[in-house]
């Protein structure tokens, strides 16, 4: 039971560390923040976190491990490439809409990763990116896909979904899931009508 109370007080202040570190950025947090935020004094938040660095490497590794892990599902589904990429599309949009701190934390504070985490973490990236564009080519080849340009296709469906983390609130009066489904048609349908 302690390790379990120990756990969850874990996650909680990791969940702040996100928020604190996509508000004022990861050199703009002291650990004094974090204590204040989560209501505890610095000595007893080190029983819970080493330091500021193991934070900020626990939220990349951790987005980091659920991208790579759904895109292996995604690669491996029996279905056209189309609905591959539409998944993979899916994926970042839910998890900048339920995971915005952290999505935000590991798009933009990685580069201030500790250098050997920071070489792994890369390599993940790439890894990530290189399979999605993998996706796209065999779409193109087999013949499911229009013939563009694989490294503009990757980039823009990466860019076309970044201002979610900044943007969603559920307040906004949409829901995720129509959310979702508008961006999936504005980007692989176009905006412009079809005429009957």
């Amino acid at each position: 039971m302690t390790k379990k109370k120990k756990e969850i007080r874990r996650e909680s202040i990791m969940e702040e560390a996100a928020r604190l570190f996509k508000q004022k950025g990861f050199g703009g947090t002291s650990m004094r923040d974090l204590a204040e935020r989560v209501g505890m004094d610095a000595a007893t938040m080190y029983h819970y976190i080493s330091s500021k660095d193991e934070i900020l490497k626990t939220i990349c590794f951790d987005i980091a491990s659920i991208y790579i892990t759904q895109l292996a599902e995604i690669e491996k589904a029996n279905t056209p490439f189309i609905d591959k990429l539409k998944a993979l599309v899916r994926l970042h949009i839910h998890l900048m809409a339920t995971k915005g701190a952290e999505v935000s934390v590991a798009n933009n504070d990685w580069k201030y990763l500790a250098t050997e985490s920071l070489a792994e973490f890369k390599d993940l990236r790439s890894q990530y990116e290189k399979g999605l564009s993998k996706v796209i080519e065999q779409g193109i080849q087999a013949g499911e896909l229009e013939e563009v340009n694989q490294s503009v296709a990757l980039f823009t469906l990466l860019s076309a979904v970044r201002w979610v983390e900044l943007w969603w609130r559920p307040n906004r009066g949409i829901s995720l899931e129509e959310l979702e489904d508008t961006i999936l048609t504005i980007l692989f349908n176009g905006l412009g009508k079809k005429e009957a």
